[in-house]
């Protein structure tokens, strides 16, 4: 009877087990079905259930509206779709970081937040996010970030009558010290789209509009429907000078009003719609302290090391202590062979166009004051302040910041259409 009893225990037993492990796997199942197939990879359910409550936690972190939770999964799933066609791209590119750029890159971040990497480590860990995730998570941004730099960045170009001719326009609008902080909305559309889905988009754009118009929350509008990469911000632009907003909504930018909705916009890329958050003008006085500067070098290389070069450049400033002339000595002694001829002059210079270990010590001395032994990447040098005096910089800092807001703008346009085009052209099948 016992030896029964006992029989009838295991077999109790391992039916539950055989119940238990068919339950774990059909949890497993649902958990770590796939939800897309990308090109030759897949996501995962339980990788895009991850991504929802990254998202949804900065979210409700930055007190915005949640939207329904079918939208939110819709746009972070197309997020992740778009991330990884660009990391396959990146992989067969060669596109790689290093662990080294990977962790200057994590230092950089503890620092501007005021911490030691171990600290801002147990920042993340105290958050509840894995320091490996925040790495894997910022590999990816970096990778993304060089592949668009090397498909994108090097074929836009900024010429000189560009920049003149943005200035000349900002002068005469009166628009050179305004500042916008839009709101966008896109309605994709397809290259090589027919009359019909075109007809479509345009459609769906003007009942945007007219709600929007009505009252409906610009924002909600923009994580809902907006086919844009700042949908998940609630299509928030930021604030933006003129040239730096997109030339397709450049005219109609600069005729509205605060809080207005534009009509539709039609672009190569589809349908936007902008709303104006914010208008403030910011008159730019841009006035710099330039340093008229000499320096002796002393390089290393195979026969000269770190403590001969130190010793070489102490020898010469004990030189010019008892009466030596530092031209002279440059001339005769330093490895900066362009400024060894002006006697080691570099001419006036202004901040942040020098090696910084040199600059912060150069910015230390007083006028004709002659530095300790400084060490760069290029060896070790003496330095001397000969002058000093402020410039206005405001025109040729002006000229810089729209160049630079030129190109930004042209790499947003094209960057727009690339990833469509990468969308549109790669294979990728939903799963419900």
């Amino acid at each position: 009877m016992i030896n029964q009893r006992n029989t009838v225990r295991v077999m109790v037993l391992a039916l539950f087990c055989s119940l238990l492990m068919s339950s774990f796997l059909i949890h497993a199942e649902t958990v770590d079905r796939i939800v897309a197939v990308v090109e030759d990879d897949v996501i995962l359910e339980s990788e895009l259930q991850r991504e929802e409550s990254a998202i949804r936690a900065r979210m409700t972190e930055s007190k915005a509206q949640l939207p329904p939770e079918s939208i939110l999964r819709k746009q972070v799933l197309e997020k992740m779709i778009v991330d990884k066609l660009q990391r396959q791209l990146a992989e067969r590119a060669g596109v790689t970081v290093s662990e080294e750029m990977l962790n200057s890159s994590a230092a950089d971040i503890a620092q501007r937040n005021n911490m030691s990497l171990e600290q801002f480590r147990s920042e993340l860990e105290n958050s509840g996010i894995s320091y490996q995730s925040f790495l894997d998570n910022m590999r990816n941004e970096i990778v993304i970030s060089q592949l668009r730099a090397k498909e994108i960045g090097g074929r836009i170009k900024v010429s000189d009558s560009e920049v003149e001719h943005y200035m000349e326009t900002q002068e005469k609008a009166g628009e050179e010290a305004t500042q916008y902080h839009l709101g966008h909305i896109l309605i994709a559309v397809k290259e090589g789209a027919s009359a019909s889905e075109i007809q479509k988009a345009q459609s769906k754009a003007n009942g945007l509009v007219k709600k929007l118009r009505a009252g409906q929350d610009f924002s909600q509008t923009a994580i809902s429907d907006s086919d844009d990469g700042n949908a998940l911000k609630g299509g928030d632009l930021g604030w933006r000078g003129i040239n730096d907003i997109p030339s397709q909504l450049v005219d109609t930018v600069r005729q509205m009003r605060l809080n207005e909705i534009s009509d539709p916009i039609r672009s190569s890329g589809g349908f936007h719609i902008i709303k104006m958050l914010g208008l403030k003008s910011d008159v730019d006085n841009h006035v710099v302290s330039t340093t008229k500067v000499r320096h002796i070098l002393i390089k290393t290389n195979e026969l000269i090391d770190d403590a001969e070069a130190k010793k070489r450049i102490l020898g010469l400033k004990a030189r010019i202590a008892d009466g030596d002339d530092f031209a002279t000595l440059a001339r005769a002694h330093s490895d900066d062979k362009g400024s060894a001829l002006k006697g080691g002059e570099l001419g006036w210079v202004e901040p942040g166009s020098l090696v910084k270990p040199f600059e912060e010590a150069m910015n230390k001395l007083t006028i004709n004051e002659i530095s300790e032994p400084v060490q760069s990447q290029f060896g070790w040098h003496l330095i001397q302040v000969l002058d000093r005096k402020d410039k206005d910089n405001a025109s040729e800092h002006k000229k810089n910041l729209v160049r630079e807001a030129i190109r930004k703008r042209k790499i947003e346009e094209e960057t727009e259409l690339w990833l469509r085009r990468l969308r549109d052209e790669a294979y990728v099948e939903i799963h419900g």
